[in-house]
């Protein structure tokens, strides 16, 4: 169970604030059932109803901050994505980001970023596929990571860069 004022992943909602847990009333909404209120710290305005007893597999909370530096050293060892055909791309980086595991989010940005080096040496664009992926595992990344480290989600890349680059 979550408490008020807890940090979880909510689903592809990323970050969000427990800001209340109750029953809604609400028309056609099970009167008896309780909802986690969740407000969604990177998408201004938007309010999250999640069933209290829904799958402990839609939320969790976020990393500690001991967690978020732990993935951030490991991050060199984290193995690529295997994707031996490119139209299966897509499906791979939608299986990963549904996870909400931040390993398989590092390993979206980190196959992406050398396919697209790869594409850019070679003369050609990044593919639309590659860039929606690359933005939507930075994005749920960073916003975890920023929260985890108590930072902006702007400094995120640099505090990966600074400590990956300081063990180097």
């Amino acid at each position: 169970m979550f408490g008020i004022g807890d940090y979880v992943i909510c689903g592809n909602k990323g970050v969000c604030v427990v800001e209340n847990v109750t029953t809604l009333n609400i028309s056609g909404v099970d009167k008896a059932r309780e909802y986690y209120i969740l407000k969604p710290l990177y998408m201004a305005g938007s309010t999250v109803y999640v069933p209290v007893d829904s799958p402990k597999d839609s939320m969790r909370k976020v990393l500690k901050r001991e967690e978020a530096e732990k993935l951030i050293e490991a991050i060199p060892e984290i193995p690529l994505l295997v994707i031996t055909n490119d139209k299966l791309s897509e499906q791979m980086y939608k299986d990963c980001i549904r996870t909400n595991n931040c390993e398989e989010l590092v390993k979206i940005i980190k196959t992406i970023y050398l396919r697209k080096q790869k594409r850019i040496q070679a003369g050609r664009k990044v593919t639309a596929v590659d860039a929606k992926y690359f933005h939507m595992a930075e994005d749920n990344l960073y916003g975890e990571l920023a929260v985890a480290l108590n930072i902006s989600r702007k400094e995120v890349e640099d505090y990966i860069v600074e400590a990956i680059g300081s063990r180097e």
